[in-house]
């Protein structure tokens, strides 16, 4: 099962080191396009911004399309937008290539989710969701490394690297996936789950969840630098313990959710984050301890999108490219509500304390998942259910070809 699943998660392998090397890249792109360095950084939040919107949007204008077509589609738009912004020559022309880049990888994380969870079982969604979303996971303790390694000699060598991934990924997907398709339902259907206040309230979480865990992560050299002294070889191995930990809680994470309730999943992940980060100040006293620390972070941070996706999955079967599309928009408004809160609390408590402000907010998310424990029963979620059994093994030949 897993070998038919390896080109969705370097799928999403590529677009994670595509989102998240640019921040190590910005003084050389900065330098070779002639502008400074906020500005710079203009292009991490276009993309963040784009991806937003395009991910729920172009998710469900894509959701009647068999997914290896709408994957295919997204990777050639993604490797097109990669290749241009490693070709242009002013600001202008990379920040309109950032802008189809987002646009392409708004799509293929949530139609690698939904193409994982078709080809599967039921009881075996939470390893397939974790095995392609590891690839994601794996981008931020491998492929930040790597990409800003590649692109200390050239930046634009970095973005040639991750659209050649997108390529190796979409040959792997045109010759080792089949055509799936999702359980038929009309496009008004699709949309009814998006009116629903539960499904709100699952994607508030999921924006709770990263806006608590990003309010610190940005700033986590300048809250570390009292035992880093600045040392960017220390606050390497700092951010390589978080990414490890992170890809070993997307990985465990699957198994979890497959053999109990994703709500307790989610919630006692969260718990222990907020737990994590409220010893933050004491934990960032010494390197071995932050070390420590960073890395079960890393392990609560990576757990709780794989029991949010099997939710929202479980809901409406039919709807899960907008449901997923949606959920990883609240992941990057997340993300950018996180940053400006970090940002803004530095105003009042030094960046060493930002655990505190952070751990609060986890809190609030472990309260909101409790809120959204009970999934409401209504016609609509009647029939997805009914669609989605109907659908699974051993009926998988209704919506999975050969050819």
């Amino acid at each position: 099962m897993f070998v038919r699943l390896l080109p969705l998660a370097l799928a999403t392998f590529a677009v994670g080191t595509d989102n998240f090397v640019i921040a190590g890249l910005l003084p050389a792109m900065a330098e070779d396009l002639g502008v400074t360095v906020p500005a710079a950084g203009q292009l991490v939040t276009v993309f963040a911004l784009t991806f937003a919107v395009s991910a729920p949007v172009l998710g469900a204008a894509t959701s009647g399309m068999n997914r290896r077509t709408a994957l295919l589609l997204a990777l050639a738009v993604f490797v097109a937008g990669n290749a241009a912004t490693a070709l242009g020559t002013s600001y202008g022309m990379v920040m309109a290539a950032r802008i189809v880049t987002a646009a392409g990888a708004g799509i293929i994380t949530s139609a690698a989710s939904s193409t994982a969870v078709a080809v599967v079982p039921p009881e075996r969604r939470g390893g397939a969701l974790a095995f392609v979303m590891g690839g994601l996971s794996a981008s931020t303790a491998l492929g930040l490394p790597l990409g800003t390694l590649i692109g200390g000699v050239d930046w634009r060598l970095t973005l040639w690297a991750v659209a050649g991934a997108g390529i190796v990924a979409a040959v792997g997907i045109a010759v080792g996936l089949p055509k799936v398709s999702l359980p038929a339902a009309g496009f008004r259907a699709r949309l009814a789950p998006m009116k629903q206040p539960w499904v709100l309230g699952v994607l508030v979480v999921t924006m709770t969840v990263f806006a608590g865990s990003y309010l610190l992560y940005p700033y986590v050299g300048v809250a570390a630098e009292g035992l880093t002294g600045g040392s960017a070889t220390a606050l390497t191995v700092l951010l390589l313990a978080w990414g490890l930990g992170t890809l070993t809680g997307t990985v465990i994470a699957g198994p979890l959710t497959d053999r109990h309730r994703p709500e307790r999943v989610l919630a006692a992940s969260l718990l222990a984050a907020a737990l994590v980060l409220a010893v933050s100040p004491v934990m960032l006293a010494g390197l071995t301890s932050a070390v420590v620390w960073a890395a079960l972070w890393g392990l609560c941070v990576g757990i709780p999108v794989i029991p949010q996706q099997h939710r929202l999955v479980a809901h409406a079967p039919a709807a899960s490219p907008i449901l997923l599309g949606l959920n990883s928009a609240a992941v990057y408004i997340g993300i950018a509500l996180g940053g400006g809160l970090g940002g803004l609390a530095q105003t009042w408590i030094t960046p060493a304390r930002l655990g505190l402000p952070a751990a609060a907010i986890t809190a609030l998310a472990f309260a909101l998942t409790l809120a959204t424990t009970r999934r409401p029963v209504t016609g609509a979620t009647s029939a997805s259910a009914s669609a989605s059994a109907s659908a699974s093994p051993p009926d998988l030949a209704h919506r999975t070809e050969t050819t």
